[in-house]
């Protein structure tokens, strides 16, 4: 097991660089992410957990875990499994429904683990809210030798009828908040050397929604979950104005993609 860190900041807001649409909006959010936002594929898992050979007596860290969407996957492992994440209300619920994982206040920047302390970290849903650069450097200070990084995202079908709808319901508020789609978050991947890419994956990944879930989905988001409270109910209504379009369940489809990188020496 890991040791607690003792260097932590007294005020974590004071260290931890944390956005501000993230910080307020997932802080609101919690309970519809939880509750709407898709898991991961059973072959998705099974080979992240082959390629970071992850098993008793390794140590996984989940850096941005969430409400632990992903971590409670790896804990079947018997791997140590280390969930960091910085927003209070998002880590209380990622301590009530993944209780074997070590839940701990910490951004991808700063997690306050010691060197060499982890053989793999994975980051899903999240490296577009990091400073890059910052977070490969502590990811590879955490690291052990030859250890591997795993970036996974559920990325939306927009070719898909509902996934469309959505994406046209939530452009005009999404201004410059980060996010996957933009790519910019890859700069930091493709110039770094402190890893190098070693294998890609894609695993289709069809959630199925009702109307409620549908609107859930859209409040979990943090750009509309940041919105004053009429406008972000207006946005809700509209959401759910998109439901009767199909039955009363209906797909709603992703592609998991995994990257997995490796320490450099």
């Amino acid at each position: 097991m890991v040791e607690k860190p003792t260097h932590m900041c007294g005020n974590p807001s004071i260290a931890w660089n944390v956005h501000d649409s993230a910080r307020r909006g997932f802080a609101f959010a919690a309970d519809a992410y939880e509750e709407s936002r898709p898991t991961y594929p059973d072959e998705a898992v099974a080979w992240l957990t082959r390629e970071l050979e992850l098993g008793p007596g390794r140590t996984v860290v989940d850096l941005a875990a969430g409400t632990g969407k992903l971590t409670r996957l790896l804990t079947p492992t018997d791997s140590t499994v280390i969930a960091i994440e910085p927003v209070d209300e998002m880590r209380r619920t990622l301590a009530h429904t993944t209780p074997d994982a070590d839940a701990r206040p910490g951004t991808a920047e700063l997690t306050g683990l010691p060197d060499a302390s982890a053989d793999a970290v994975t980051v899903a849903q999240a490296f577009h809210w990091f400073d890059g650069p910052a977070a490969l450097a502590e990811i590879h200070r955490i690291m052990k030798p030859h250890g591997r990084l795993a970036v996974i995202y559920n990325v939306r079908d927009l070719d898909d009828p509902a996934q469309h709808a959505v994406d046209e319901l939530l452009a005009p508020y999404r201004g410059d908040t980060p996010s996957h789609r933009s790519g910019r978050w890859r700069a930091a991947l493709d110039e770094t050397d402190l890893f190098r890419p070693a294998d890609s994956r894609e695993f289709p990944n069809v959630q199925t929604l009702d109307a409620d879930a549908l609107v859930r989905r859209v409040a979990s988001t943090s750009f509309i979950a940041d919105l004053p409270a009429p406008e972000r109910n207006r946005v809700l209504d509209k959401a759910r104005a998109i439901a009767p379009r199909w039955p009363d369940r209906f797909p709603f489809p992703y592609t998991t993609e995994i990257e997995i990188l490796d320490r450099a020496a």
